[in-house]
């Protein structure tokens, strides 16, 4: 049995809050988590929709039943089969979309990203893949890919501003879990500014606020 693979052109989707022009002062590309769809999570952002911050949420490209063979329909970023070309599908998407949008605001507008459970992941794969010009990285209840080489991007994130935030009873980060990412800076000599929040698996409306005015 022989394996193969062609590239085709695929129908990626995307939901936003605000229009673009130079009258956006920030970009925010937010991706969702496993099992989510990214319409329902840019619900979690409509506080920052105040006419100068433009929000992107695009939407992974594998679709499923939440539950089993009917019911509501869901998305996830990748699986571990054809791994490699799931990656490369999903940030050469995010990276369009990035270009799209950041071409009609204007030059100095601030570019955040943030990435949601499994879409901690997602973001960071694409960054470092296509390193596109950002200046904040939240990595929002979910860790930093262990297998990525952020030494080696070390002057690419020395100017950024990396936060990673969960829940103090996030029962998908147990402490095993959050060990990894001291192990994970520690060998690549980077700080994520790991901070927790009273809650779980989450993003409550109060800790995206504090944030905001503590990244402004």
């Amino acid at each position: 049995m022989d394996a193969h693979k062609i590239t085709i052109s695929k129908t990626a989707h995307f939901f936003t809050l605000g229009t673009p022009g130079t009258h956006i002062k920030q970009i925010w590309i937010v991706c969702h988590g496993y099992a989510q769809l990214a319409d329902d999570f840019l619900k979690e952002f409509i506080s920052l929709d105040d006419g100068t911050r433009l929000v992107i949420a695009p939407e992974g490209m594998n679709h499923f039943y939440q539950r089993g063979f009917d019911g509501p329909v869901v998305a996830n970023w990748m699986t571990r089969r054809h791994r490699e070309d799931e990656i490369s599908d999903y940030a050469l998407f995010l990276q369009t979309l990035y270009n799209q949008f950041t071409a009609q605001c204007a030059p100095d507008v601030r570019v955040v990203l943030l990435g949601f459970s499994q879409g901690t992941a997602t973001i960071c794969r694409w960054m470092l893949r296509h390193q596109p010009h950002f200046h904040d990285l939240l990595l929002w209840a979910g860790l930093p890919p262990e297998d990525l080489d952020y030494a080696a991007h070390k002057e690419y994130l020395g100017s950024k501003n990396l936060y990673l935030l969960y829940g103090s009873h996030d029962p998908f980060l147990t402490p095993d879990r959050i060990n990894m990412v001291d192990e994970i800076e520690q060998k690549n000599n980077i700080d994520f500014g790991a901070r927790t929040f009273e809650g779980g698996h989450e993003i409550p409306q109060t800790t995206l606020a504090d944030f905001i005015k503590k990244m402004n």
